[in-house]
C-alpha cells in the first residue's frame, strides 16, 4: 500500500469529483439554479457551500475524500487477504 499511495489519491479523487459533478448536476436540476447574480460564479464565492457553484465544489470535494478512504481501506483488507500486510 505504501508504494501506491498517489496513485490512490489521484485516482480516487477523479473517480469521486466526477461521481459528485453527477450529483451536483442531479440536485441542480432538480432545485433549479436560481438568479445569475447569485450562482457564486465570482471570487470566493465558489467556494461559499451556501451559493450554487459552491455548494457543487463542496460536494465534489467530499465525494473524492470519500472515495480516496473507500480506495485506501479496501487496498488494506486486499493487502491482509493477500498476505502482505500483517493486521
Amino acid at each position: 500500500m505504501k508504494n501506491s499511495v498517489w496513485l490512490l489519491i489521484v485516482s480516487g479523487f477523479i473517480t469521486g469529483m466526477g461521481n459528485g459533478s453527477v450529483f451536483t448536476i442531479a440536485t441542480q436540476l432538480a432545485v433549479g439554479r436560481g438568479p445569475f447574480p447569485e450562482a457564486g460564479l465570482w471570487g470566493s464565492d465558489a467556494y461559499s457551500p451556501f451559493t450554487f457553484e459552491g455548494f457543487g465544489n463542496w460536494v465534489m470535494i467530499i465525494f473524492g475524500a470519500v472515495f480516496v478512504w473507500i480506495l485506501g481501506y479496501a487496498l488494506k483488507l486486499h493487502g491482509i487477504r493477500e498476505g502482505k500486510i500483517k493486521e
